[in-house]
């Protein structure tokens, strides 16, 4: 066999063997973390990124009063105790 055919066949190889490896990886009916599969995970994942990303700026909410520096009196429905 000549030089090109063997490189030509290590290249053949390693590029099946590359495909055959990216197949690999976790299937989304295998556990995943916390009690769920994989599958339901990544669905998680995403759901909670598209929440994320419809929250509204701090600009859109309107403001809100502020404290003020004297504290309010408190009225409250109890009788003052007899002497």
């Amino acid at each position: 066999m000549s030089r090109t055919g063997l490189r030509a066949g290590s290249a053949s190889a390693l590029l099946a063997a590359a495909l055959l490896l990216a197949g690999c990886g976790p299937n989304d009916t295998d556990p995943g973390p916390g009690g769920v599969t994989v599958g339901e995970a990544r669905a998680l994942d995403e759901a909670a990124e598209m929440l994320d990303e419809q929250r509204l700026p701090a600009e859109a909410l309107p403001a809100t009063a502020q404290p003020s520096a004297t504290p309010t009196p408190v009225e409250t429905s109890e009788t003052e105790p007899a002497d």
